[in-house]
């Protein structure tokens, strides 16, 4: 480190100091000769009497530049540490999260909160991922290439409240006459999305949050509470300048009959929430709502689109024993080297549900389209399609096969480690074999984790899925197989957090040349690359499309290009 320090007459040549005077640092530094040097208007030579205070003059501006550089170095070596003091990790690493705290930091200070009270600031409240591998040893062309991160373009997290919105938080975040209570449904991130709806549609009310209640899943028998799998005072403590949130109902709210509202249209504003429910609330005291999913409109106000940004990647921190755990996990993988995460899904309702074969054969077609013909209420794939018109028209996930030859044909290495956060597919080993064939090293959290870690969290799905994310957020590359709220849940937060190269398969595109058996290995490789050249994880604008959420696409409403 001594080595790598420069001499102090070679910072005195230094053109971005002599020919830049305003060198960011330099305003950080106290008034001394250097700075008087640098800042004071240039005086004519012959009305100085430099011979008389030569030594003297040279002396001070010695000492003033030992100071500064050392000052420099301190706040250098205090960045350092601070970044690495939670993780030590190894030397290999070309990039890291201080591209985000240093993101997050530069907001204005109205977005940020008092970390000495408390309170996390929020560039300290995300969820970041372990760093990105960097591009070393003997990797050929196509290796290097599956392995580049996308250039973020300049954008940055940029959470900064207009000044209507932080002026109307001083009042809501106090309210304690009108409460909203959610009822969210489905698995963890249909649950966290229906959280974030909520919150915004608390902020609109401007009502109390009461902490949302997860509704039973039927499918897995979860029965798991909102602080079994979220960090509840991190929740409050982050959300306390947009919305109160608070525990349980006051007794004084507690009504015998009150109504829950749970048929509600598609597509709503926030003037259709407002003239609804207020006038309502405000007589009641309490509203309750169920059936959020996808229900609050897209095209949200900017100050709402950043609150669903600060809900979603700094608000809805795990529980500390998922963290825990699920960091743990990722630096296993981690520490072997760059890693890929897929999010397959092969379980049996997926195949029910989106009426495709499942790729096994007919023994195992016969099983799905048995359970599809006596619960067709499950089925939401296009009645009137064929398997095959739902196949092409990418209406299905990959089977293992499939995300094989994706692999593939993108460059990805056979030695590559493979993180599998989907369920137990149906069809158990057979399913996989596929896949495991071409590249062995796959693993799961099951074979990841050491005995009676996994114990606690036993028929727990909601926790088990909550450690696959935090494990594929840590990925140097990520990969759904189709679709669905984990797979947008993590495209968008790994935007937020670097723009971590994540690879959607455009299966409409790219599936028929599958199916031609006279194309060449070198030939499909060729383009499936060309066709996914511009879906990497590079930024992608959101531009107020219907269909396009802001927590699966943060640019621009919550990432802003800075220089």
């Amino acid at each position: 480190m001594a080595s790598s320090i420069p001499r102090p007459r070679t910072i005195m040549k230094s053109s971005i100091i002599a020919i830049n005077p305003s060198f960011p640092f330099l305003h950080f530094l106290p008034p001394s000769p250097l700075t008087a040097l640098l800042f004071s208007p240039r005086k004519n030579p012959k009305s100085l009497h430099l011979c008389t205070n030569f030594s003297t003059t040279l002396l001070l501006f010695s000492l003033s530049l030992l100071f500064s550089i050392t000052f420099l170095l301190g706040i250098f070596l205090l960045g350092f540490l601070r970044s690495y003091q939670n993780s030590p990790l190894p030397c290999s690493v070309s990039s890291s999260p201080e591209f985000f705290a240093a993101s997050l930091s530069s907001m204005s200070s109205s977005s940020l909160l008092d970390k000495e009270e408390g309170v996390p600031r929020l560039s300290y409240s995300a969820m970041v991922p372990l760093p990105a591998h960097g591009l070393s040893g003997n990797l050929s062309e196509p290796e290097r290439e599956f392995w580049q991160q996308p250039d973020g373009d300049g954008y940055r997290p940029c959470l900064d409240f207009s000044i209507g919105y932080r002026k109307a938080s001083a009042e809501i975040s106090k309210e304690k006459k009108r409460y909203l209570m959610v009822v969210a449904s489905g698995g963890l991130n249909q649950q966290r999305n229906q959280i974030v709806d909520a919150v915004v549609i608390a902020r609109i009310l401007e009502a109390s949050l009461v902490l949302p209640i997860l509704q039973v899943n039927l499918i897995w028998g979860d029965e798991s509470e909102f602080s079994d799998i979220f960090d509840v005072e991190h929740f409050k403590k982050t959300l306390q300048a947009d919305v109160r949130v608070v525990s349980t109902i006051p007794s004084s709210h507690l009504m015998l009959r009150q109504p829950i509202h749970s048929k509600i249209p598609r597509d709503i504003t926030p003037n259709w929430i407002h003239s609804r429910f207020f006038n309502q609330l405000n007589k009641d005291g309490l509203l309750i709502l169920k059936g959020l999913d996808s229900k609050l409109t897209k095209n949200l106000p900017p100050d709402l689109q950043k609150l669903k940004c600060k809900v979603a990647f700094h608000a809805l921190r795990f529980a500390a024993p998922i963290r825990e755990l699920g960091e743990q996990l990722a630096k296993r993988m981690w520490i072997e080297g760059p890693y890929i995460a897929l999010h397959l899904r092969l379980e049996k309702d997926v195949w029910v549900r989106t009426g495709c074969q499942t790729g096994l054969g007919p023994e195992f077609d016969r099983v799905i389209a048995k359970v599809r013909e006596s619960e067709p209420e499950f089925l939401t794939g296009s009645l009137n399609m064929s398997h095959t018109q739902r196949k092409l028209a990418g209406l299905c996930p990959l089977n293992a096969f499939e995300m094989a030859r994706f692999l593939k044909a993108l460059g990805a290495p056979k030695s590559t480690r493979i993180y599998n956060a989907g369920g137990e597919p149906f069809g158990g080993s057979r399913a996989m074999q596929p896949l495991i064939s071409e590249y062995p090293n796959l693993v799961t959290k099951e074979m990841l984790a050491r005995q009676g870690e996994l114990a606690r969290f036993a028929n727990k799905s909601s926790a088990l899925a909550a450690i696959d994310y935090i494990v594929c957020l840590s990925s140097d590359v990520f990969v759904p197989s189709h679709g669905g709220n984990m797979g947008r849940a993590l495209q968008g937060h790994r935007a937020y957090v670097g723009h971590r190269k994540f690879i959607k398969p455009n299966k409409r595109a790219m599936l028929p040349f599958f199916e031609d058996t006279t194309i060449s290995e070198a030939e499909l490789s060729s383009v499936v690359k060309e066709l996914h050249a511009k879906s990497l994880g590079q930024p992608e604008l959101r531009n107020y499309r219907r269909e396009r959420d802001v927590i699966a696409y943060p640019v621009p409403e919550c990432l802003c290009q800075k220089p």
